[in-house]
């Protein structure tokens, strides 16, 4: 009776569904019990399949997390360009907007969040991962050769040095502050307000004017 109970759940599933439903009860059990709380007899139990259908799509779990860190860098990329608007209204301006769009995305989608910085996979393990995270930092380096032009040629810092001192400076106060983690060390003021200090600061040590 459990298998045909089973057999009869995974019929509910058309071709690419199971994907997408295994992938979303993996983000649920991330949410719940963290990146490394789960296996993948949890997932398909979640997703309301048997523990052999995840393997029509997925290797083993570590696959499974990957497509979801994937899925998440896909809609990181999103905002953060959404965030920059191509320069608009200002490139100063919209380098703080990427900033406060990392911050964003983090608070909103910690199940993805935690995925793709706290789970142990390598981007390596999946070229699929590894080209969506490039396009994620494809758009603060892009953001970043632009800001520099508003410098003198001779006093412009490397684009990729700037890039990646953002995404550090992002990054640290989204796992530190920016999530609303219960135990995270009380701040005086938002995640956001601490994360456009520290940008006001570092731009300004470059040389580049304050915005608009």
């Amino acid at each position: 009776m459990s298998w045909k109970r089973n057999d009869r759940e995974e019929r509910k599933y058309h071709h690419g569904s199971l994907r997408e439903a295994l992938i979303k009860a993996a983000r649920e059990l991330i949410k719940e019990k963290g990146p490394a709380g789960f296996t993948f007899a949890d997932a398909a139990r979640s997703a309301g399949v048997s523990p052999a259908a995840p393997y029509r799509h997925f290797r083993d779990r570590d696959a499974l997390m990957a497509d979801v860190a994937r899925e998440g860098f896909e809609r990181f990329a999103a905002m953060l360009s959404t965030g920059w608007a191509n320069g608009r209204p200002d490139p100063i301006t919209a380098f703080h907007n990427i900033g406060k769009a990392y911050l964003a995305f983090a608070r909103a989608e910690p199940a993805y969040y935690a995925a793709m910085f706290e789970s142990g996979i390598s981007a390596d393990a999946n070229t699929d991962l590894r080209a969506a995270s490039e396009r994620a930092f494809a758009v603060l380096r892009a953001a970043a050769d632009q800001l520099v032009t508003l410098l003198p040629a001779a006093k412009r810092p490397p684009a990729l040095m700037m890039s990646l001192h953002i995404w550090s400076m992002s990054h640290g106060i989204a796992s530190l502050f920016g999530r609303g983690d219960s135990g995270r060390r009380p701040l005086p003021m938002s995640a956001e307000e601490l994360l456009e200090s520290e940008m006001l600061i570092y731009l300004q040590g470059l040389g580049f004017p304050a915005a608009p």
